[in-house]
């Protein structure tokens, strides 16, 4: 490519013509295990038979709680790895929670309940690895794993095994009762990980087991890659939980096609000593679709990808063996005349990609006087009611938070005098960068504090630099240590902008910057000439980073959010995309030292589930959280309030003089 932008984005259009519209949501994938679960089942009963239970809760009016499926039941197994997997849409401008429901199975009785966690979908992709752990109150953890859900055109793989004399594990009076799982190689947080696609059914005392035929889509097993690792692990089944590897073997679909074609059979070893022979009776794949000219490189392919072994399989009886090696993310940058399929907005984030938030906030004199109730920056401090201003901040805010691992964030201020000088750029509160929702709201309230003057006019310029200029250098940081970031600028106004002019040139020099803009307009003022935003990309032909919404056509949170955050994924892979920067595989760090949340009893939610004698489970109530409302104060700030004192009526506000915190009733 060359470096002129717009040269960048027609190639990037030519490239795209064939490929299909981002939709708004995304579909995803949930997997589940647990670590020393409490047994329930009683003294003298043997060891609790777990599965899980996960329902999709309901978030605001209208929408309706939903059960996805529940998985299949671990006998006699407190840390139990379920293979089931359930699908959910996934949209970033709004929360996604469900449910995580623990019962031991009990025949002819009632089931026991083992725990519940709640997790958020935003919150798990956000998460190192894409992995979140909460602990239940009853005992033990939960863990979480969100990735892309399989595309429509991934097909199904069909295939049949059979057991050919297999070695008895199971002692000289008995019969080894083996069962066969199949076994994926992803990226997690630990590095690769050996993930099981696929468990069979037990066939007792046989060491010549033959196991039903199987269909599973073609990406469960292998993504869109046949000749991707895979093994085929062979265990004899024990009561206790605590099955006997009977040996595995590495190949891949495409080998157990082959196999399936020649006749010939796999030898399965335990270290490295033959344990008998599998034998693939039929194999075919069904249904799928090749996509044109894939790219010859990609990311997930590149140099210092990690090399696996059947080994690293057969070497632990955990339902999920992690393998030690961790791998070198390297950026991939292909030939121009490459074909490479859009990525999604997962691709990027299950890469660790860290979305970052600047916030720059109007305090120009047309918000009013701060201490007068009715106005934008009035703060009730005793009724702890949020304002317009903040009510913007914590609910974008918290939305963007979920993806920044520092949960660090850049308070910015324009249009306020200090030291009789107009600032169309300054820094609010006493750091550089606040930590959290809670941080951004102290250091949007103390600035009335500061001896600040609200002044004028309306300029955008300055700020929209600050951020496209921290952008670059942050993605040029982090590119050296194989990491991507994303910078998003979040303007909260009362006004129109001063000077279109000048802002249009600096939206024009952020366009090839890692940066999105997102500008809500505030109170009631006549933002008709913030059209101009919404045109500018298309009449320039520049790379479209902003949008403009009127904060009161939106009657809550959600519908806010929704609102100024749905072009936000978009925008990220448009920028990555147009570079030619594909998604770097999956973070490193340590699975083991994952920190699992505390059980939090205010993330409790009721749930009647009905369990019938068929194995049906209905919601009889509850599965409720309504989460359109902004909340207080009190809840975002994490304080309580206090009894206000006797204060004196408030003076009338100067716009020329400084604002003096003494005279206002102090919190």
């Amino acid at each position: 490519f060359s470096s002129h932008p717009v040269l960048i984005l027609l190639n990037f259009k030519i490239q795209n013509i064939q490929q299909t519209t981002m939709t708004k949501t995304e579909r995803v994938q949930i997997s589940l295990h647990a670590q020393n679960l409490k047994n329930v089942a009683g003294a003298f009963k043997g060891t609790s038979d777990p599965y899980a239970v996960v329902t999709l809760i309901a978030s605001e009016p209208g929408v309706q709680p939903k059960i996805l499926g529940k998985t299949e039941v671990i006998k006699n197994n407190l840390s139990p790895h379920w293979v089931a997997k359930f699908e959910v849409d996934y949209d970033f401008s709004k929360p996604t929670r469900f449910n995580v429901g623990i019962y031991d199975e009990v025949k002819k009785s009632e089931n026991k309940s083992m725990g519940n966690a709640l997790f958020e979908i935003g919150e798990v992709l956000g998460a190192r690895g894409n992995i979140k752990a909460k602990k239940l109150k009853k005992g033990g953890t939960i863990f979480c794993r969100i990735e892309k859900a399989a595309t429509a055109n991934s097909g199904t793989f069909d295939f049949q095994l059979n057991g050919f004399k297999l070695k008895n594990v199971d002692g000289v009076f008995s019969k080894s009762d083996p069962f066969f799982e199949v076994s994926k190689l992803v990226n997690a947080a630990g590095g690769p990980t050996w993930q099981i696609a696929y468990r069979s059914e037990t066939i007792k005392n046989d060491l010549n087991p033959k196991w039903k035929s199987v269909s599973i889509p073609l990406s469960q097993i292998c993504g869109d890659n046949k000749d991707e690792k895979v093994v085929i692990t062979v265990k004899d089944w024990e009561k206790s939980g605590k099955h006997t590897p009977m040996g595995s073997v590495e190949t891949s679909v495409n080998g157990m096609l082959n196999k399936a074609k020649s006749g010939a059979s796999f030898e399965l070893k335990k270290k490295n000593k033959s344990y008998g022979n599998v034998v693939v009776i039929s194999a075919k794949v069904e249904g799928e679709k090749v996509n044109p000219a894939p790219a010859a490189t990609t990311a997930a392919a590149v140099t210092g990808a990690a090399v696996a072994t059947a080994s690293a399989v057969e070497a632990s009886n955990a339902n999920e063996p992690t393998l030690p090696i961790t791998p070198v993310p390297v950026p991939t940058t292909p030939a121009s005349t490459s074909f490479i399929p859009r990525p999604s907005f997962i691709d990027y984030l299950s890469g660790g990609l860290e979305l970052q938030l600047s916030v720059a906030i109007d305090f120009t004199g047309s918000n009013g006087d701060p201490r007068k109730q009715g106005t934008l920056h009035y703060i009730d401090r005793f009724g702890g009611q949020l304002n317009s201003y903040e009510k913007a901040l914590t609910s974008v805010g918290a939305v963007i938070a979920k993806y920044d691992h520092d949960q660090q964030f850049q308070m910015l201020g324009f249009g306020a005098k200090y030291g009789g000088v107009v600032q169309h750029c300054f820094q609010l509160g006493p750091t550089p960068e606040v930590r959290g929702v809670k941080g951004m709201i102290a250091a949007y309230r103390n600035t009335f504090k500061s001896g600040l003057i609200m002044s004028g006019p309306t300029v955008f310029a300055d700020v929209i630099q600050v951020a496209a200029s921290q952008a670059r250098k942050k993605q040029e940081s982090l590119k050296r240590f194989g990491q991507q970031a994303y910078h998003i600028l979040l303007i909260l106004t009362d006004g129109a902008v001063s000077d279109i002019a000048r802002t249009k040139q600096a939206l024009t020099a952020a366009s090839t910057a890692p940066l999105s803009i997102v500008i809500v307009g505030m109170g009631s003022a006549d933002f008709s000439t913030m059209q101009f935003l919404d045109d500018f990309a298309t009449q320039e032909g520049i790379r479209d980073i902003c949008q403009f919404v009127n904060f009161d056509r939106h009657p809550n949170k959600i519908d806010l959010t929704q609102a100024t955050l749905d072009e936000i994924p978009d925008q990220v892979v448009d920028y990555f995309y147009s570079a030619n920067i594909m998604p770097l595989p999956a973070v490193h760090g340590s699975q083991l030292n994952l920190v699992a949340d505390e059980y939090n009893e205010e993330e409790e939610i009721q749930l009647d589930l009905n369990f019938n004698e068929d194995g049906e489970i209905t919601l009889g109530s509850g599965g409720v959280l309504d989460e359109t409302g902004y909340g207080d104060y009190n809840a975002v700030a994490g304080v309580t309030a206090v009894a206000p004192a006797q204060a004196s009526a408030p003076q009338a506000y100067q716009p020329a003089q400084p604002y003096n915190p003494a005279s206002a009733p102090q919190q």
